[in-house]
This record gives C-alpha cells, sequence and structure tokens, in this order.
C-alpha cells in the first residue's frame, strides 16, 4: 500500500505541536522539521512518535524541499502546527493514498483568529496545496513560496482546522518576521520603495480586506485585523526602503 508522511514545519510550537501531531496519526509517518526552538517542540514530537530533523531557518520554500528530501513516503502533507486535520479530512486523505492516483489536492482551511472563526477578509476560507505524491512537487520562494508540480491539481472536499493566532504576542513576533522576509524578497525582485508605496498602497490593501473582501462582517475582530494589514503592508515598505538605502539602492 501507498505510504503517507505528514511533514511539519516549527520553530517555537510546544503550545500548539502536540494537538497537530495528534490529529496526523492516521499517517505512517510524522516528520517535524524545526528551526532550532528554545522551547520543548522536538521533545514533544519526538515524545509523540514524529521524527524530528533539525535545519536553520533560510526560508519556507528552501525549508519545505528539505522536508521532502527527509522522507521516503509515496505521498506527502505539509502541515503547520497551529493546523489541525479533521477525522472527516483525515479518511478522505487516507482514501486518495490508497487509491493512489496521480494528483495533487487543495485543502479548505477554516481559519479561527484570537478564539473566532473568521469568515471574511485577509482571514477568509481558503484552499491550500497540501497533499501530492513526494516527487511530483517542488518549492521555490522565502515567504509566501510557490509549489511546481508536474500533476494534475484537485480538490478534497472536507476541510482543516487554521488556528492561526491565539495572543497578540505571537502575532507580532509572526508580523516582525514576515514583514522582514517580504522586504527582503521584494528587494531581491527588483521592487522600489518609493515614497507613494509608503503611503497608498496600506490604504489600498485595507480597503481590499475590509471592504472588497467584506472583513467588517467579522465584526470587532474583521475591523483590527484588516487595520492590522494596513499597518503590515506599510511595514514591509518601510523596511525595503531601509534595506535599500543601506544598500545605496534609493536613489
Amino acid at each position: 500500500m501507498p505510504k503517507l508522511a505528514v511533514l511539519i514545519l516549527t520553530y517555537n510550537e510546544a503550545e500548539n505541536i502536540a494537538a497537530c501531531i495528534e490529529s496526523a496519526a492516521f499517517a505512517d509517518e510524522v516528520v517535524v522539521i524545526d528551526s532550532g526552538s528554545s522551547d520543548d517542540t522536538a521533545a514533544i514530537a519526538q515524545r509523540l512518535g514524529a521524527r524530528v530533523a533539525t535545519r536553520k531557518f533560510d526560508g519556507f520554500g528552501p525549508q519545505r524541499n528539505f522536508a521532502l528530501s527527509q522522507t521516503d513516503a509515496d505521498w506527502v502533507m505539509y502541515l503547520d502546527a497551529d493546523e489541525r486535520i479533521t477525522p472527516a479530512l483525515a479518511a478522505e486523505i487516507r482514501q486518495v493514498v490508497d487509491k493512489g492516483e496521480q494528483a495533487a489536492y487543495e485543502i479548505l482551511r477554516h481559519n479561527f483568529a484570537f478564539g473566532q472563526r473568521i469568515l471574511h477578509g485577509g482571514f477568509r476560507p481558503d484552499y491550500s496545496l497540501r497533499l501530492y505524491p513526494r516527487t511530483a512537487i517542488s518549492w521555490a520562494g522565502m515567504v509566501h513560496e510557490q509549489a511546481t508540480v508536474t500533476v494534475p491539481k484537485r480538490k478534497l472536499k472536507n476541510v482543516m482546522l487554521h488556528h492561526t493566532y491565539t495572543d497578540w504576542d505571537r502575532y507580532f513576533i509572526k508580523f516582525n518576521s514576515y514583514t522582514t522576509l517580504m522586504a527582503r524578497k521584494m528587494n531581491e525582485r527588483g521592487r522600489r520603495a518609493a515614497m507613494i508605496n509608503i503611503i497608498f498602497r496600506p490604504w489600498w490593501a485595507f480597503f481590499r480586506v475590509y471592504i472588497l473582501q467584506s472583513g467588517w462582517r467579522d465584526g470587532r475582530i474583521g475591523f483590527i485585523l484588516s487595520a492590522f494589514h494596513f499597518f503590515y503592508t506599510m511595514t514591509k515598505y518601510v523596511k525595503l526602503y531601509y534595506l535599500q538605502k543601506e544598500q545605496g539602492k534609493d536613489r
């Protein structure tokens, strides 16, 4: 029978990793790729039967490619530490793997932020490509990494749960990390941090998620997340500006 490995990238995920691994218990193998956590992430994962490999983080694309090299399973599924596979989804995945048809599968995520299910705006339910034959995929990109697949794409019927943020300290840690990585990515692509971008792009970002994507329908948290998306956009362009200033590119 074809084998399935669930691959989990982690960094200081002691609060999440146990529930994540437990939801993936139906898989033949669980592999955790840890970026050097200072908490008990690795110890908890090993105690629950996962195999742990450590690699210094240098971008999500490289980290995902490294994860692929850590298993010889026929199929792989990527799972974030704050995501949970529902029993219905687990059964559907097992059926797909056992059937063995060569395809890559997108899974619908239901996102939760600060204890509330988010239905609109930037955190509305979204499809994410997660399940595929191991040899049919490769990754490129630092932050919003892109998958290159050599098989047709399909969608699964059942959903997974994404408990994206539970406290503001963690939110701002990721906010800072992601805006730095995005600034570097934009710099590598030759983007310029003109003043017009710093001023106007944040307003467009807020308008898009709060009005066009109906973030307002999620009430107070919808406004808060949309407002912080404004600052996220501004911050990445400010970081890009100062990065290019250091490199003498701000002319």
